[in-house]
Formats: C-alpha cells, structure tokens, sequence
C-alpha cells in the first residue's frame, strides 16, 4: 500500500519532461520550472541536504579496491589467439587527476572526431571543477572513473558526480525524491553521469577504440554499480546519454527514459535564405519580419571567436547571465570565473553571439562548437530593457547562419522550448538510463517511465 501511494504522488507531481514551464501547487508541493519543492520548510531538508553542512561517510572518499584489478579476455587485431588483460579501475577526486590529453583521447574516440563533442573535453569539464560551479560545496562532488590497462594506459572515462540534489540536470526527478521520502526511505545523495547543468546528448561511458573495447565498457559499467552499492545510494543515473548506450544499458539492469528536445538540421543550404525557402509560407514571413526588427532597433549583431573574446565581454556576459537566472527563478549554476576559464581553454570552440547598441553590448548567447553541431547553451540580456525579437535573432538565427557557414550539419539549442519549431527546429529524442538499487521502487518507476515514455511517443506522432 505504502509503495502504491509512493508512485501516486510521482503521478501526481512529477514535472513533465517537454512541456516546460509548470507552475502551479499540487500534491502538497510547489511546483515551479524544473524542479518541485515540499510547502513545509521541514521538508526542504529532508529532501534536499544543504551541501556545505553535509556530512558525508568515511567511504565516499575512499578508492575502489574491490575491482581495482579485473581480468578480460581480448584478441588482438593482428593476431588470431586471444591475450588475457588486465584492466584496473579507479575512483579520483577531480578531473584535474586525469592527463587532459588522455581524457580527450577517450572522448573523441567515443564520439568519432567528426562529431567531437566540446562538453566531454577535459577542458570544459575541468572549467566547471577550477571555476567552484561543479564541486562539492555546490552539490556535486566529483567521483570519476578511470580505466587503465597494466601500463598504465587510460582506456576509458567516465564523468561521474556524487550529488546532493538533482538540480542542473533537465531529467526531473524531484517527484522521485519526493515519492522515496513519503516512503520513508532516503534518495539522496545519488550518483549522476552526465556533464553538469548542460542537457547536451552524447556518449556518457568515454572508452578508447581498441579491439576490446566492448569489455571496457562493461567494466566501467560494472564500476559505477559497485560504487553506488559502496556509497549506499540509492540510485545511479546516466542523462542524456547516447541511443547506443541507451540501448546497451538496458540489459544491465538500468530503466529507459526518453526526453524531447527541438535541433535544427542542415539540409546543404547555400545561405540563410535557402533555408528559409524549405519552410511554409507563413513562417517564412514571420522569420523575416522577426529579424528586420533587429537593425530597426539600431542593433548590431556579431558573432565572436577565440581571440576576439575578451575579459570585458565574459565580464558583461556574466552579467546577462545573472539577469536570466534572477529574473526567471533560475539559480546561478556557473561563476563568473568559469566563463574566464572556459573562453581560455576551449579558444575556437566558443562562439560568442552579442548585440550591440552603438558602443553598448546589451546582450549576448554563447555557443559552442563541435565537430559537426554548433551547440547553443545561454543567453542574456541587459536588465530592464526588452528588445523584439532579439532573443531568437540571438539564440536561433545567428546560430543557423553560423552553422551555413561553416558547413555543420545542425544546431541543437537545448532543453525544451516548442516555439522552436516556428523556426525550423524539429523534435528529436533525448535519452536517460536509471539504476535504482531499491527493487521495488524500481519496478515502480519503471511502470511510471512506461506510461511517460507513451506521453512523449504521442507528442512526436
């Protein structure tokens, strides 16, 4: 009975993965954005720690000797007999542990340099740990895994964090939380695979392209369970993951979640105008009225790259930032520092779109580029002002042209957002992978994730 009113408060309060903004009070709970809070503030502690008061066990730091040796059999490409391997797995503190070029090397094998993915670099992951945005006092503590052979080799990676809550991360799971503490059982902390506060999909298990790398895998695979047994989670969780792992994890025990989000795709177009001749009538014209209203507005656009970024444009973008996220209910996941440190290490893959009043920058949205995707990420404004339409020229516009340009293959402009499609972004599947460690909670999320999964397949068809 206990677990049957469990999985009707998560019916009853779980925030929807593609319909985006919520705000209303049900089920005891406020309900606002992308997350659900109990009304009583005693609930608040119960289900969400105050990271810098959390006193975590003695093992959360320790190191994973239970399988710090595993052996596999893998055959060698020039040889037909097969050679036993030795493969160690290991736990660090911070990605600052892991040399930058065999975490990249990890990486792109995972993705294939055509489609390099810049939020898996060891440059953007290591901006957020430098910068205090992703670190234990903000609730996430860093719990990488690395595989290494007997030369000590790195073969695979895995960007893995301990949490204490489940904010930045645009998979909801509040109402999971909510649904184990009215149990009266606890959901935090849990494990998060994923690159923080950025629903960007990709491979999330980074494995170097060998003749075994299908056994590496599973090992990390294995690796990440083991831990979440050793740390007495209750949960371990993949987001945004790729559909190959999606699938792959299925077998190993994980719950399948599917998400929606709206990418904008090249069809060879020649130039902006092309584009728009592949779009209906009608929002042909809207998108044309929409950007004749930017230099009527006596706004300039540009678009600035690697060198051209300067301090004083991270500092104004900064401030649009915190515009956004004060205004909106938003929490300032990133530091000012963390734009500095990126725009240094990550050079050509930023792409700085900012709209200039005169000699004014009054607002900006910051991209990065990939192999074959340009990927928008935030935007902001100056406060108190509002410009009509500068939000899509910014955001949306400016990226489709960019991505002509330079001959990408498409632009995805992150979570949610059905306005999108008015201006020739197109609805794609996101998936997440969920290992809970409670069995029945388990079955019941897994019948409530059917019934999702059911919602998001009728949205697309």
């Amino acid at each position: 009975m206990a677990m049957a009113m469990a999985m009707a408060a998560m019916a009853v309060v779980r925030p929807s993965p593609f319909l985006g903004h919520i705000d209303s009070s049900l089920g005891g709970l406020t309900c606002r954005k992308d997350f659900c809070i109990p009304n009583q503030p005693s609930r608040i502690k119960a289900l969400f720690w105050e990271p810098k008061k959390a006193v975590e066990p003695p093992e959360m730091y320790s190191s994973l000797d239970s399988f710090t040796s595993t052996k596999i059999n893998a055959k060698e490409e020039s040889a037909d007999t097969k050679k036993s391997k030795n493969i160690s797995v290991s736990v660090v503190s911070s990605i600052l542990e892991v040399p930058s070029g065999d975490w990249d090397e990890c990486s792109l094998d995972a993705t294939g340099p055509e489609q390099f993915n810049p939020f898996l670099s060891h440059g953007f992951l290591s901006s957020l740990e430098e910068s205090g945005s992703a670190v234990k006092e903000t609730g996430w503590l860093p719990r990488h895994i690395v595989a290494r052979d007997e030369e000590q080799n790195i073969l695979g990676v895995i960007p893995l964090y301990l949490k204490s809550h489940s904010y930045g991360e645009y998979v909801f799971d509040h109402s999971w939380a909510d649904a184990y503490y009215r149990y009266g059982s606890r959901y935090y902390p849990k494990l998060q695979c994923c690159v923080p506060f950025t629903p960007v999909p990709g491979p999330r298990i980074l494995v170097r392209n060998t003749s075994y790398k299908d056994q590496v895998f599973d090992i990390l695979v294995s690796a990440m369970k083991d831990l979440a047994i050793k740390f007495q989670v209750s949960s371990l969780h993949i987001t945004f993951s790729s559909e190959r792992e999606w699938h792959a994890l299925k077998d190993k025990g994980f719950l399948q979640r599917t998400g929606m989000q709206y990418h904008w795709k090249n069809r060879n177009y020649k130039n902006f105008d092309e584009f728009l001749m592949d779009m209906k009538q009608s929002k042909r014209k809207n998108i044309r009225q929409e950007r004749k209203k930017i230099p009527s507005q006596n706004l300039t656009m540009k678009r600035l790259r690697g060198y051209e970024i300067k301090a004083k444009h991270w500092d104004t973008f900064y401030q649009f930032y915190r515009n956004t996220t004060d205004n909106k209910w938003g929490t300032p996941y990133l530091t000012r520092e963390f734009f500095h440190i990126m725009g240094s290490k990550m050079g050509d893959h930023v792409m700085l779109v900012v709209a200039e009043e005169g000699d004014e920058l009054v607002a900006g949205a910051l991209n990065l580029i990939g192999g074959d995707t340009i990927y928008g990420r935030l935007w902001g404004c100056l406060p108190r002002v509002y410009y009509p339409s500068l939000h899509f020229e910014a955001c949306y516009y400016q990226a489709i042209e960019a991505a002509i340009e330079l001959n990408l293959n498409k632009v995805e402009a992150g979570a949610q957002g059905e306005h999108k499609i008015q201006r020739g972004y197109l609805p794609v599947t996101t998936y997440s992978c969920h290992y809970l460690l409670d069995e029945g909670f388990s079955q019941v999320i897994g019948n409530f994730l059917s019934r999702e999964t059911d919602q998001v397949t009728y949205l697309f068809y």
